[in-house]
């Protein structure tokens, strides 16, 4: 198992400008967000938008997710309705708690893929309670969609009663559980965000600190964290090897007159391809 998630990069759904200056934005995946950086009346219009940047995917250089409101909120089957399409690369699904939320997440979805005549959808959990945290290996470990656990360090501590410091000590437990628990389960881990954006040795020392305890990457809140993040999580060598695969299979197919193929059992297109060239890039400037 090996693929390039140093950086996931949130992107507010309801803003047009940003929606469009991501597009030249080099984090490895761009996550459209309809959760937080949302209000609740905006969720409609941000739909639409993103809708609308999906219809433009080869657009964009990264790989690209929306993250949904969770699975309390009553808003997800709306969510779900207006991004599954042609052009999404994966889900991320906040604040999930135990398994049963994702399955009912996972039929609903299903339903959609089938009626749109679409192949099966990535997910990603992102554990941000203490119910999440006890469940984090049988959440991972509950579905072949789930691809990575994110680390949710606000919601954690406000479910705990905990003030949020930059050294997240009422979270260290959690911090290093959840990459066990993926790594136990065969997936990814990304880490929770860096809140100081005016705090760049801070970010470094977080990322360190990140990539120690076994994380893969780190989501990001802004695009000028990512060059810091990806210093710190350079390719590893089953990357690099990971990222040659795809190059090969990618112009093979091409030669055949195919858009996309398959590499570890994983469907690619050109999308990936390009990742894949930015990878070994990125190993060569390292």
């Amino acid at each position: 198992m090996s693929r390039l998630l140093r950086s996931l990069l949130f992107v507010p759904g309801n803003n047009p400008r940003f929606l469009e200056k991501a597009k030249a934005l080099s984090a490895d995946i761009i996550c459209f967000d309809l959760e937080d950086s949302v209000p609740l009346e905006e969720k409609k219009s941000a739909r639409n938008l993103i809708k609308g940047a999906l219809e433009k995917r080869s657009d964009y250089q990264a790989e690209i997710y929306v993250r949904t409101n969770s699975p309390v909120s009553g808003l997800v089957g709306s969510d779900l309705a207006a991004i599954v399409q042609k052009g999404i690369d994966g889900i991320v699904i906040p604040k999930v708690n135990n398994v049963g939320e994702l399955k009912k997440i996972e039929r609903t979805l299903a339903g959609l893929e089938k009626k749109r005549k679409l192949k099966p959808i990535e997910l990603m959990a992102s554990i941000e309670s203490a119910e999440g945290v006890v469940n984090a290996y049988q959440i991972a470990s509950s579905s072949k969609r789930i691809s990575a656990l994110v680390f949710g360090v606000f919601d954690l501590l406000n479910d705990l009663g905990v003030e949020y410091t930059k050294e997240a000590e009422g979270a260290r437990y959690a911090r290093a559980k959840i990459p066990i628990d993926a790594k136990a389960a065969g997936k990814y881990a990304l880490d929770a965000i860096w809140q100081d954006l005016n705090d760049e040795t801070g970010l470094g020392q977080d990322c360190i600190a990140a990539k120690n305890l076994g994380y893969a990457g780190k989501t990001i809140i802004h695009p000028n964290q990512v060059q810091t993040v990806h210093r710190i999580f350079h390719p590893t060598n089953s990357e690099i090897e990971w990222a040659k695969k795809v190059i090969s299979a990618y112009e093979s197919a091409k030669q055949k007159k195919k858009g996309a193929t398959k590499v570890e059992d994983k469907m690619i297109d050109e999308v990936h391809y390009k990742r894949a060239r930015a990878l070994l890039a990125s190993a060569g400037s390292a």
